[in-house]
């Protein structure tokens, strides 16, 4: 009767640890073409690639209100909107967050906290967390450079911002920002993939 029990966990634990990394790890690989979107941002507005996203691509981050990494990157994912918007790669910025599980991450704290920080950006919500789930994101900060081709907005990089959440003055590899410059070059993006460095997105139960 225990090994049962015991099993019966263990068979649960196997099925919750199946869900969390089919959550996290399905999703978009370099070479993909993304589906569009329609998101709600700040402004009430609805945002998609086909209206938001820039002339040559743009730089989607999943990203949130709370996460200790996120707030590292607030003014870096500025500087990057400031940097290649007007070169045809803005930013797109997505909150995955469910607000049950942190009240921080409320559209109504979006809203304080883009203010504040006056965020040049879209800073959109994903309420079903269908979009997440749909790039394959599992933390926040998370990005995916998107190239425009012929089929839409193809994926180039997948990964973290850079080497160096606590520093920036330290930083080493600008990966995004290196990938941007390959792609606005027309050369290949050398570093592809990273791993992303943040916390991991509160899914819905």
């Amino acid at each position: 009767m225990i090994i049962k029990k015991s099993m019966q966990g263990f068979a649960i634990a196997v099925v919750a640890i199946s869900l969390f990394t089919s959550a996290a790890t399905n999703g978009y690989k370099i070479g993909d073409t993304v589906k569009d979107f329609s998101l709600k941002n700040v402004d009430n507005k609805m945002v998609s690639l086909k209206d938001d996203g820039g002339s040559k691509g743009c730089i989607v981050i999943f990203t949130c209100n709370h996460c200790p990494y996120a707030k590292a990157y607030e003014q870096r994912v500025i500087a990057l909107d400031n940097m290649f918007r007007s070169k045809g790669y803005p930013v797109i910025a997505i909150n995955p967050n469910d607000p049950v599980k942190v009240p921080d991450d409320s559209f109504d704290n979006m809203q304080r906290v883009a203010k504040e920080k006056n965020y040049p950006f879209p800073y959109i919500i994903d309420e079903t967390q269908g979009i997440a789930r749909q790039f394959g994101a599992a933390r926040t900060p998370q990005v995916y450079v998107l190239t425009k081709t012929e089929k839409g907005y193809d994926v180039a990089y997948i990964g973290a911002i850079d080497d160096n959440t606590e520093d920036a003055g330290k930083v080493q590899h600008k990966y995004v920002e290196e990938a941007v410059n390959a792609l606005l070059e027309g050369k290949a993006v050398s570093t592809q993939e990273t791993k992303a460095v943040g916390c991991t997105i509160k899914w819905k139960v």
